[in-house]
């Protein structure tokens, strides 16, 4: 069956979610993947070329002619003379993707394609599929790549994120997070968010020794032999790991670094047996 929504940063699940506009609760997937948009198309266009590179099948370039070219980010093939026209699918899937640079990445990705269209006096066209009053959409259709970073500055100004604030995000068990926290030196300077629980991890059994019969002259040996670890979905519960974040200011941030440092320093040495993961300015926040 399908798992509820829920938050891949926190971790807080929406069982009862519903769309605020239209009120549905069906979910789709993310997007169709190139080769079936490449399908669709051969389809709605009956005898035109359709053209499909990525992944594995990379196309270098196109000749002139009418053709349809689907294409993932960054393996878009040269066309000589220019496209022309350009067709930005999924934008809704890269603006909202769990990554604190989604909107400039989009931006970057989308001016890359157009870049790669014949000047409208030539009869270039580029179509983007995603709302226009988005301010990412408009920066494209204006081509204002810096008038889009400063407001993208101003928002992580506002929000306490990178590169405005330090941040820094401890991921592991509970009792490796706990511990963190307990040998971590910090100022007053950093405020400490969480911790909260995040995906779960499978809990591993450990391996247990047993007896083994030794045949040959004398009496039998009991020997010692390692039984393999059973399947943790199975027979083992899922633990929840916890994360916590750890911001400050431009000012802190020298100290805030000296700290997590010298703790991960520490704990390298006299490691215990829960992993935990430190993670400087983390960009993705899934």
């Amino acid at each position: 069956s399908m798992r509820s929504p829920s938050c891949r940063w926190c971790g807080v699940a929406q069982p009862g979610w519903a769309c605020g506009a239209c009120g549905g609760t069906e979910l789709r997937a993310v997007a169709t993947g190139a080769a079936r948009t490449a399908e669709e198309l051969g389809r709605a266009f009956p005898g035109v070329a359709v053209i499909s590179s990525g992944g594995d099948r990379m196309v270098s370039d196109v000749p002139d002619g009418a053709a349809l070219v689907v294409a993932t980010v960054g393996a878009e093939p040269i066309a000589a003379a220019g496209y022309g026209a350009a067709l930005l699918l999924d934008g809704w899937a890269l603006l909202g993707r769990a990554d604190l640079r989604a909107a400039e990445e989009t931006l970057r990705r989308w001016m890359a394609a157009a870049a790669m269209v014949r000047s409208a006096t030539d009869g270039g066209r580029v179509v983007v599929g995603a709302d226009a009053a988005l301010p990412t959409v408009q920066a494209l259709i204006r081509w204002g790549p810096a008038g889009h970073a400063e407001t993208e500055l101003a928002a992580r100004r506002e929000l306490g994120f990178p590169p405005v604030a330090t941040m820094v995000a401890v991921t592991g068990a509970e009792e490796a997070v706990g511990e963190a926290l307990r040998r971590l030196t910090l100022s007053d300077s950093v405020d400490v968010l969480g911790p909260v629980p995040v995906a779960a991890r499978p809990l591993r059994a450990a391996a247990r020794p047993v007896p083994r019969a030794r045949t040959g002259r004398g009496a039998p040996r009991a020997a010692q032999a390692p039984v393999a670890a059973p399947d943790p979905a199975v027979s083992a519960p899922n633990v929840p790991d916890v994360r916590v974040l750890l911001r400050t200011t431009a000012d802190g941030r020298t100290a805030l670094l000296a700290a997590v440092r010298e703790f991960a320093a520490r704990r390298s040495l006299h490691a215990g047996p829960a992993p935990l993961k430190i993670e400087v300015d983390p960009i993705e926040l899934g």
